[in-house]
């Protein structure tokens, strides 16, 4: 397993969490005297890779449901532990890692969201693998938005084909996209926000077409000004990793 020592107590824990949810409240209130949004649905996603199991279950006691993780195996040995634990009973698991082949069933199995489909080969095997008593499992395409060498994602010009064929998955509900942006762009979330918009004018049949996961610690207020309803925030919450 990947766990790092806890890098901060229960009361700095839950204070983080406290601030980073004020500030997402305030970015949404700016944005909303700009566009007239009616409610804020963004939804915080607390990246707890590395962190230990007891870490999510206080946060999970404060309210806290959606939590994102990276590594397969440690993510498994966490979920299994935090079964039996009534605070955790709702928490929603997403897993934003990589995909490789052999991870399909694993993820398939343990997770309710995965935000890193890239393409159909593992939507097809996710799908697949997915157990018939589970529902849908919520997927989103990763895009490399700004066409980096070092990041995964499919292009935008990949994205008519992958889509098609993920909708003929029935135990794959998709749902949007994730964006990992350079950290050098200062557009890309327009820019995906508008290819989020143009494939849900394009394909009305998507019906739970309604997710854009983007935003971290340092530019979650940038990314709901541009519409994001998941923003991935760890660093600000648990503290540094090693």
């Amino acid at each position: 397993m990947k766990e790092t020592n806890q890098s901060v107590d229960n009361q700095t824990l839950v204070a983080n969490w406290q601030q980073v949810k004020e500030q997402m409240t305030q970015a949404y209130e700016r944005a909303s005297e700009r566009d007239s949004r009616s409610a804020n649905t963004t939804i915080l996603l607390a990246v707890s890779k590395t962190k230990p199991a007891n870490m999510i279950a206080t946060l999970a006691n404060e309210g806290q449901q959606h939590f994102g993780e990276n590594y397969l195996q440690e993510a498994i040995e966490k979920i299994n532990t935090l079964k039996s634990n009534p605070a955790c009973a709702d928490i929603v698991w997403h897993y934003i890692g990589s995909i490789q082949r052999n991870k399909t069933r694993d993820i398939a199995e343990h997770f309710d969201w995965v935000q890193t489909l890239e393409r159909d080969i593992i939507a097809k095997r996710l799908n697949d693998q997915r157990p018939d008593e589970l529902p849908a499992l919520n997927v989103l395409i990763q895009v490399n938005i700004d066409n980096e060498d070092s990041k995964s994602g499919c292009l935008p010009a990949e994205l008519p084909a992958l889509i098609i064929a993920i909708k003929g998955y029935e135990r794959l509900q998709l749902r949007g996209l994730m964006i990992i942006p350079a950290k050098a762009d200062t557009d890309a979330f327009a820019r995906t926000k508008a290819l989020f918009d143009d494939i849900k004018a394009s394909h009305p049949e998507l019906d739970a077409w309604d997710t854009l996961s983007m935003g971290m610690s340092g530019d979650m207020a940038e990314a709901i000004d541009n519409g994001s309803t998941i923003v991935r925030v760890g660093t600000a919450i648990f503290g540094a990793r090693d």
